[in-house]
């Protein structure tokens, strides 16, 4: 079984900046980190191919330095790295992305199972593994907080309003992972240097075979209209202490003197 996990590099901060002209992030001077669903993605397939044998590949699109957190995958567990970047695939939105991943799984090939994290905390869309699962044609499992193989099917359950629901897709599939699917371990002092000696592949659009004009702005039929930063506020903050009768009161008492009951 081969099992493709997609990462991203997000901005390990609240305190961004937006590009006014292009209403991209302004990723310059920000520290990054891996997105944390991602995170959750890795663990499932790791648990998977503990449990099955596998092999785990891990895929980032971004500049240059994205192949810091596929250095954290292999550590973490993962046995490839391939890493997309090009000039033109910046500036992508989840159509013109889900497409350049799409090109990717496309190229490493023979793969059963695909993996993203739910959504990436600096975009909060959860569109792009949906979309990268149209482009190749293969069933997906969105919002899955379990996941299993069971005889050529992957078989989650996932939340709804009101139940938990079990579904089931028929391999080669997507699955679209929340957190509460598992607990991502910590990489190893082994596992660290076992990944220095992993192979680690960048690939351009060239190497991908993809179209320049689906790639990166050209590809990405979504436009910012307007675009601003939320103000940072300090609010006081009440903490009360002591037995729930008397937080109770407490939070009564507070409410009346602010004349809110």
């Amino acid at each position: 079984m081969k099992i493709l996990v997609f990462v991203k590099q997000v901005p390990d901060t609240t305190d961004v900046k937006l590009d006014p002209k292009t209403g991209n992030l302004n990723r310059e001077g920000v520290v990054s980190m891996m997105n944390p669903l991602d995170a959750n993605g890795i663990e499932a397939a790791l648990q998977l191919k503990e449990k099955y044998g596998a092999t785990v590949d891990v895929v980032s699109m971004g500049p240059p330095q994205a192949m810091d957190v596929l250095k954290k995958a292999l550590a973490m567990g993962c046995d490839e790295a391939f890493l997309l970047s090009d000039r033109v695939f910046g500036g992508a939105d989840t159509l013109a992305t889900g497409y350049t991943l799409a090109k990717a799984a496309e190229k490493i090939g023979d793969y059963d199972l695909l993996i993203f994290g739910r959504h990436a905390s600096d975009g909060e869309t959860a569109q792009t593994g949906p979309v990268t699962a149209a482009f190749l044609g293969v069933p997906q499992i969105s919002l899955a907080k379990s996941l299993d193989v069971q005889d050529g099917w992957a078989v989650c359950t996932r939340d709804t309003e009101d139940a938990t629901e079990t579904v089931r897709a028929k391999l080669p599939a997507l699955v679209t992972v929340c957190a509460e699917i598992n607990t991502p371990r910590y990489a190893s002092g082994k596992g660290i240097i076992q990944a220095m000696k992993k192979p680690r592949t960048t690939w351009n659009h060239e190497d991908l075979g993809a179209d320049p004009a689906k790639c990166g702005i050209p590809g990405s039929p979504s436009e910012t209209k307007r675009l601003f930063e939320p103000k940072h506020e300090k609010v006081d903050t009440v903490i009360f202490k002591g037995e729930p009768e008397e937080i109770a009161k407490q939070f009564v008492d507070m409410l009346e003197a602010q004349h809110l009951l």
